[in-house]
């Protein structure tokens, strides 16, 4: 869905930083696209362009999934939900443990601000193992709700994220891979 002009400006704005936050991780560093916002601008309405008409409610991943995740939601005209780690939120609240690569991690959202049937978006910047993304739709179900779309500004092929998303029956989208 992404133009190739917009692909190919994130591609020479995202910057690649070796060995961060450990040796042999290629860390993709988002963060000067902040300082251009029409570019900005022209990855929120690629990003609502996908899911526009098809989700009641969009849920964002800590943290960097906020950046863009309440953008869509303000163009989508729909409630924006936080997914945070552990600890963050004031009760009650929905959890859910994930395993990482050496422990695990958990979740949580606030009850009830989710609708049984709504149709959710879970947005985050980065799908890489697919492990958190997977947690956060496994809140989204414990509260009667429908995962309808994944949306990420980059996806990592070579992590195989999506096979842990794909038997959730949503929509996945990502506008850049590497």
């Amino acid at each position: 869905m992404a133009s190739k002009e917009l692909v190919e400006k994130l591609h020479s704005t995202i910057q690649n930083i070796p060995d961060f936050p450990k040796p042999g991780i290629q860390f993709k560093d988002i963060s000067p696209i902040f300082l251009y916002p029409s570019l900005y601008e022209e990855v929120i309405e690629d990003l609502a362009a996908f899911s526009k008409g098809k989700v009641d409610a969009v849920c964002g991943i800590e943290s960097r999934g906020f950046l863009f995740g309440i953008a869509i939601a303000l163009k989508l005209d729909v409630p924006f939900m936080l997914i945070r780690k552990k600890g963050k939120l004031p009760p009650p609240f929905v959890s859910e443990k994930y395993d990482l690569e050496y422990g695990s991690a958990e979740i949580e959202m606030r009850e009830g601000q989710i609708k049984k049937g709504d149709r959710v978006l879970i947005h985050d910047d980065l799908l890489a193992t697919g492990g958190t993304t997977e947690a956060a739709a496994k809140l989204v179900e414990k509260q009667g709700a429908k995962v309808a779309q994944f949306s990420f500004l980059i996806g990592l092929k070579e992590l195989y994220g999506e096979k842990k998303l794909e038997h959730f029956g949503a929509e996945i989208y990502k506008i850049i891979e590497y």
